[in-house]
């Protein structure tokens, strides 16, 4: 990919998109453009019954793209439910050139991971998954990490954004 892609890893009840709604605003501050995927367990429609679009949807098109002034959406169909393939996601966000992707959810792939850990919120196995790049956590849960694992307080938002900038920067300069 052209631009950076960095996986926020947790369990759910974690916090993610909490952290992540925080995080925005930060990197915008710093500059940097933002894309993020987002994964969903769930059945989800950005559309609405009697919607010309959901209509034409239902009709069978598909790709549905709705488009206006302020924003476009597009809307694909998965009859077979399979999970969508990551790497033609991430295609879909090259035209919009952004300076990093976050991935929210996703966490098997192989992917550089910011990994969230509450203690009493699923598995702290997560926290040695072979791609972390980083690991935020409570500051006194004193589990250790790999060495090469940055250590981060979860409840300190701004660290979290200078060392995903950090990261971003650092990762466009090997890639350039």
């Amino acid at each position: 990919m052209p631009f950076p892609v960095l996986s926020v890893a947790a369990w759910s009840g974690t916090g993610k998109t909490t952290l992540l709604t925080q995080l925005m605003p930060m990197l915008r501050d710093f500059g940097l453009h933002v894309g993020v995927v987002k994964h969903a367990h769930h059945s989800f429609d950005v559309d609405k019954p009697g919607k010309d679009s959901y209509e034409l949807r239902q009709a069978g098109a598909s790709p549905m793209l709705v488009a206006s002034h302020q924003r476009f959406a597009l809307m694909q169909e998965t009859p077979e439910h399979q999970e969508p393939d990551l790497n033609y996601l991430l295609g879909l966000m090259v035209p919009h050139a952004p300076d990093l992707v976050i991935v929210e959810g996703f966490k098997a792939w192989p992917l550089a991971k910011l990994v969230l850990y509450r203690e009493g919120v699923g598995d702290p196995a997560i926290l040695d998954d072979a791609w972390a790049r980083a690991a935020a956590l409570k500051v006194e849960y004193e589990r250790p990490l790999r060495p090469d694992v940055t250590r981060l307080d979860i409840d300190d938002i701004h660290a979290i954004a200078q060392w995903v900038r950090q990261w971003t920067l650092a990762t466009r300069e090997v890639n350039a």
